[in-house]
Order: structure tokens, then C-alpha cells, then sequence
């Protein structure tokens, strides 16, 4: 059965239990009035639908190799990834002066939903570098943003997590690890990571 992604629900919840159209008409919103949050999650849905989904079986079944110091993507995901980019699908979020569309949480909320649902394991490596663009946006020095915001926006290049701890598994709760401050003004971390995504 075809992936079709549910914009008509996202976009019930968005209106009635998350307040769309109170943030449309309190001049939060601007950019999505006149139906631009339909027509945005419609173009995701496509992208969802045309392009993301298709792949899912090919990733399973192919997966990502390793041979000679290169890694090969299963057929198809360069050109997914090649298309998510150009059509600016990394900067939903992100500020429209890094090449983002600076449009709000919620809308990307429902983009996010319809390619998670059509492929998540493509879907992951994206939502990676969205949070880096938010962390970056929210925390970063204007150096770090001047040096990485517009190549992650742009999707040149992809953030990632390196996070786990092998003695909490997924209960995140039960990190320990410590930073104690250095006296050149760094820090000094201690405890065990592994590296996932």
C-alpha cells in the first residue's frame, strides 16, 4: 500500500488543538496566512510521498556500504537527498538570512511528520541537522554561525549526533558523565560515549 501522508489531519490539529489560526490572526504566523500552511504540507507530502517512500524498501534491502574508505548509499538516496535540498526542506526553521524559511515549529512539526512516516531512516539524518541549525541559532557564537549555519541549512553539509551511553542503553536518565572546568577555561569531560546516527 502507498505511503499517503495525512495533511488534512496535521492540519485539523494544527487549526483546533494548536492554535493556527489564533497564531495567524495575533500576527504570529504571517507567512501562513491565506492557506500557505495547506500548501506548504502538501509539498511535503509530496516529497513524502513521491520520493521518500519509494526508498524505504530499497534502504531495508540495500543499505549503506563500506569498500575501499567509501561509503555507498542504497540506490536512490543521493538523488532524494539532492531534491530534499534543493527544495530547502533542511531550513524550514531555519532563519531566512542563513537560506532558511524562518517559518514556525508547527508547521515544520507536520513536514517532519509526513517524512517520518514515509521513510524514517531517511528522514533522521535531516532532523539531525535541524536540531544543529536550532542549536546554532539559539546558542552558537556568531563565529560558529558564520562558519557552519549556511552550509547545514543549505544541506552541503549534514550535522550530526554523537550520543549514547552503553550503560543506559536508551534510558538517557541514567547518563553520567561529568565536565569540570580547567584553568585555561575549557573543560574536562569524563565518562563513556559510543557513537550512533
Amino acid at each position: 500500500m502507498p505511503y499517503r501522508a495525512p495533511v488534512a489531519d496535521m492540519l485539523f490539529t494544527m487549526t483546533h488543538a494548536a492554535g493556527l489560526e489564533e497564531g495567524i490572526a495575533a500576527g504570529l504566523y504571517p507567512d501562513l496566512a491565506d492557506s500557505a500552511a495547506a500548501s506548504i504540507l502538501d509539498e511535503a507530502a509530496k516529497m513524502a510521498e513521491g520520493v521518500l517512500a519509494p526508498l524505504y524498501r530499497i534502504g531495508d534491502k540495500e543499505g549503506a556500504t563500506f569498500a575501499n574508505g567509501t561509503v555507498t548509499t542504497a540506490t536512490g538516496w543521493p538523488d532524494a537527498y539532492r531534491r530534499w535540498t534543493e527544495g530547502g526542506w533542511m531550513g524550514v526553521t531555519a532563519p531566512e538570512a542563513h537560506g532558511g524559511m524562518g517559518l514556525p515549529h508547527l508547521l515544520n512539526a507536520g513536514c517532519i511528520e509526513a517524512w517520518n512516516g514515509a521513510n524514517m531512516a531517511f528522514a533522521l539524518a535531516p532532523l539531525l541537522s535541524v536540531g544543529a541549525i536550532e542549536a546554532l541559532v539559539a546558542h552558537g557564537s556568531d563565529d560558529l554561525r558564520a562558519a557552519y549555519l549556511d552550509r547545514i541549512v543549505s544541506g552541503e553539509w549534514a550535522a550530526t549526533m554523537n550520543l549514547t551511553e552503553p550503560q543506559a542503553g536508551s534510558d538517557l536518565a541514567a547518563l553520567r558523565t561529568r565536565a569540570e572546568r580547567a584553568g585555561d577555561g575549557t573543560y574536562r569531560i569524563t565518562g563513556q560515549k559510543i557513537f550512533i546516527t
